[in-house]
């Protein structure tokens, strides 16, 4: 064992499809955007993507948002969905996992494939390149329904290693054509040499701070880095400094501590009876995971990159690929099992009952554990409310035990719903929280209530004349909102006798401070009997409260409320 985590391994032939700002790519398809219009997509308070307009305005990455806007003042502002985006990127991964084998999504937006076995069938890296790029654009244009205009096109680098082939596509995006480096550690090195040590942090996620340290002592180029001997950095700069002088000298870019599992690690389970349902193999996956982490967890090592596959009676086949560099615990394979279901079910890969699940670790690293933010960040009490639901689980069962997870809507009742708490990675809430992919135009944005009433509550909206509040077909207020009164009970609240603002078998009035809208919303025109119509109208009343009313069929509804 100590032989081989030590041994270096020979570079790999990588290809790497990457798209510039896709976060911008899939924030376009909630609203009709043009290739002209500027677009920031904000995580943070900070830029994190930006549209190629917003770009020539002077908009960069990791401006806080009033940066931006000064420098832009008609920028669109979106907010950061990571779920969406990795969701709407699945029809590039399926569409080059045609064509590729074992493709790797490294984040959304950009995936890694090996590129030796490609490239021969298609004529050369060049060839492949190029067919890999026009299948990307098709899947995304054609199938994914999304557009590629206000951020150019993907960008697809063939190279020796996941750095150069990293840098390559990024300068194939900004090229518009694919970018081949010869194979061999020389011509990388060749190829590297000049290019900023920034690299190293925005490509292979080497510490800005390392950086930083390496751009004072006068490293400001990556063959300034490499012409220094091996022994002599690793002795000043730790397992770090050797891993980034491997990274610049066009070697090894394995991340340190990390090693090929032994075989027979994987675990597994064959059904006699096909199943049917993804809760039931949810289930199941959820004994897999904790067998597989269990076993590894004895000897302090953790699963970096882990393979889902499952089998069908129909002899059908499905797999992907899943990485996390922290290590994927028990919760996060199960949530990322549950994903993979239902995108296999909502594609239509998996069309009969499943006999064969396994889930098998294809890179681990030794488990050094996680330091717990002091600000923000996970904490001790994230794990000690990990523990309590755990123990929660085991006294009230598996199905009494839920937690939210986003479905997508245009109500607050239909944009969350509850998932059993053993199904879902409850130190990564920003996953199961994200709005699910779908455009949902007319949904209400961010931030959402925190008290949704469901079923709503009735409510009446009174004019300064003590008249009801109306609106037109064409979205037009008969008045100003003047007063609300909550109804004591739905059974005195049919919309008559409301003439007055005293009326009987109502709540306390309330004056209204300001409102906002009416924003119609439309649903299921096409369908006669679920059709739905109606305005939305956010209130804050003069006692302070923030309230969200839905006017529908002439009558007026407490829907949620803001805290």
């Amino acid at each position: 064992m100590r032989s081989s985590s030590v041994t270096r391994t020979p570079v790999p032939r990588l290809g790497v499809l990457w798209c510039p700002h896709w976060p911008v790519v899939v924030a376009s398809a909630s609203s009709a955007q043009s290739a002209s219009e500027p677009v920031v997509v904000l995580h943070a308070n900070q830029v994190v993507a930006h549209s190629a307009a917003a770009g020539a305005e002077g908009v960069a990455v990791g401006q806080r948002r009033r940066d931006a806007q000064a420098r832009c003042p008609s920028v669109r502002v979106e907010q950061h969905d990571p779920a969406s985006d990795a969701r709407a990127f699945e029809q590039v991964v399926r569409a080059v996992g045609a064509m590729v084998p074992r493709v790797e999504v490294t984040e959304p937006g950009m995936l890694t494939f090996m590129s030796r076995g490609p490239s021969r069938y298609f004529g050369g890296d060049a060839a492949m390149a190029a067919t890999v790029a026009r299948v990307a654009t098709e899947a995304v244009t054609t199938t994914a329904g999304l557009s590629l205009a206000g951020v150019g096109g993907f960008g697809v680098g063939v190279a020796d290693g996941r750095f150069a082939a990293g840098i390559a596509a990024r300068r194939a995006a900004r090229r518009a054509q694919p970018v081949v480096i010869e194979p061999g550690q020389q011509a990388t090195a060749t190829f590297l040499a000049p290019l900023p040590v920034r690299l190293l942090s925005v490509v292979a996620g080497v510490s800005p701070e390392f950086v930083h340290l390496l751009n004072r002592l006068g490293l400001h180029h990556l063959g300034s880095l490499a012409a220094l001997p091996e022994a002599d950095v690793l002795a000043r700069f730790g397992p770090q400094g050797a891993f980034a002088h491997r990274l610049a000298g066009g070697g090894d870019d394995r991340l340190p501590g990390t090693h090929d599992p032994p075989a027979g690690m994987q675990v597994q389970r064959v059904f006699e009876q096909p199943v049917h349902h993804s809760d039931a193999l949810v289930f199941v996956a959820r004994q897999l995971a904790e067998e597989l982490v269990g076993g590894l967890a004895a000897e302090g090592r953790v699963c970096t990159r882990l393979v889902v596959a499952a089998d069908t009676e129909h002899g059908e086949h499905s797999e992907r690929l899943w990485y996390r560099s922290s290590g994927l615990g028990a919760a996060a394979m199960v949530e990322r099992v549950r994903w993979q279901l239902d995108a296999w079910a909502q594609h239509g890969s998996i069309t009969a009952g499943v006999v064969l699940l396994r889930l098998d670790p294809v890179e681990l690293r030794s488990d050094d554990g996680v330091q717990l933010g002091l600000w923000g960040g996970r904490t001790q009490a994230d794990e000690w409310a990990v523990r309590a639901v755990a123990r929660l689980v085991a006294v009230a069962g598996e199905q009494l035990v839920l937690v939210p997870a986003a479905q997508g809507g245009r109500q607050p009742h239909d944009a969350y719903t509850w998932v059993p708490a053993v199904t879902a990675d409850l130190l990564e809430p920003a996953e199961r929280l994200a709005v699910a992919d779908r455009p949902w135009p007319g949904r209400l944005p961010s931030p959402s209530p925190s008290v949704v009433h469901h079923p709503a509550r009735p409510i009446d909206v009174f004019d300064i004349t003590g008249a009801p509040v109306t609106v037109t077909g064409r979205g037009a207020v008969s008045a100003p909102p003047y007063a609300v009164q909550l109804s004591s009970s739905s059974a005195g609240s049919s919309g008559h006798g409301s003439s007055g603002h005293g009326s009987s078998g109502h709540g306390a009035l309330e004056p209204v401070e300001s409102w906002a809208g009416p924003w119609p919303v439309e649903e299921r025109w096409w369908d006669t009997a679920r059709h739905r119509r109606m305005a939305r109208f956010q209130v804050l009343t003069r006692s302070g409260r923030l309230l969200l009313l839905t006017l529908e069929r002439g009558r007026w509804w407490l829907t949620a409320e803001y805290c």
